[in-house]
């Protein structure tokens, strides 16, 4: 669906912060000269500055305008702020953090699930594990949408509330990824059968096992991504879009 002018201006803004065009500390241009550079009122922009401050991104005060704050202070579990870094460039860097967080996260998890996952629990990551075989087996893009329930189902199964809350915080990191390991020729058929292992270490209440099982299913994720980033050419454009903001 087309985003309304509001949404496209965060998205250009957004893009601009996170591409480097406005760096961090530095002064976003005031609402009327966005205004005309985008095309938009300025209570679009001024709503879109809004909205970018409360993703941590900037700060506003008067009579200093509107700042961009450091990347330690924006939220990285935002679905925005992860689909524009993923837009401009995943940086070497972001992709350890985040496989460093999947390694400090999902252990932890799964041990517990091995222990405290319902017939409920392990009936879902079944019916997840089954999606993911029908999506390889027809060669469809839906992969993706099952390995994620698959890994949201384990965090559930580990019968902890905080644990249950961050897999929603963990969607917009976990889609990035996945998507970009999917992309690896076979990568989803040679995953599934590190999903089964992690599965079936969970149904035997093992959690030794299900830590092992799961550790190497990340650290495969990890070696897919550096594959296939390491493919694609590193050449890129820096030059803006037509509507892009320019640099103050």
């Amino acid at each position: 669906m087309a985003k309304n002018a509001h949404g496209q201006t965060v998205d250009l803004l957004g893009e601009a912060i996170v591409s480097g065009r406005y760096a961090e500390g530095g002064v976003i241009p005031p609402e009327p000269v966005l205004g005309q550079e985008l095309g938009v009122s300025r209570t679009v922009v001024r709503e879109a500055i809004k909205a970018l401050a409360a993703k941590g991104m900037v700060v506003t005060g008067p009579k200093v305008g509107s700042r961009v704050l450091p990347q330690q202070d924006w939220n990285w579990f935002d679905p925005d702020v992860i689909t524009w870094k993923a837009k401009v460039g995943l940086t070497p860097q972001f992709l350890r953090d985040l496989q460093d967080l999947r390694r400090m996260v999902e252990p932890a998890a799964v041990r517990l699930a091995a222990a405290r996952a319902t017939a409920q629990d392990l009936a879902e990551l079944e019916d997840a594990y089954a999606g993911m075989a029908q999506a390889v087996a027809a060669r469809s893009t839906d992969y993706t949408t099952h390995d994620l329930r698959f890994h949201h189902g384990l965090l559930r199964a580990a019968g902890n509330l905080m644990l249950a809350q961050m897999s929603k915080a963990l969607n917009a990191l976990l889609r990035t990824s996945f998507e970009i390991s999917s992309t690896l020729h076979n990568g989803p058929a040679l995953s599934l059968p590190r999903h089964r292992a992690v599965l079936d270490a969970v149904r035997a209440r093992d959690p030794d096992q299900a830590e092992r099982a799961v550790l190497a299913l990340i650290d495969s994720a990890r070696s897919d991504i550096e594959a296939v980033l390491g493919a694609r050419s590193p050449a890129r454009s820096d030059r803006p879009s037509k509507r892009a903001p320019k640099r103050p």
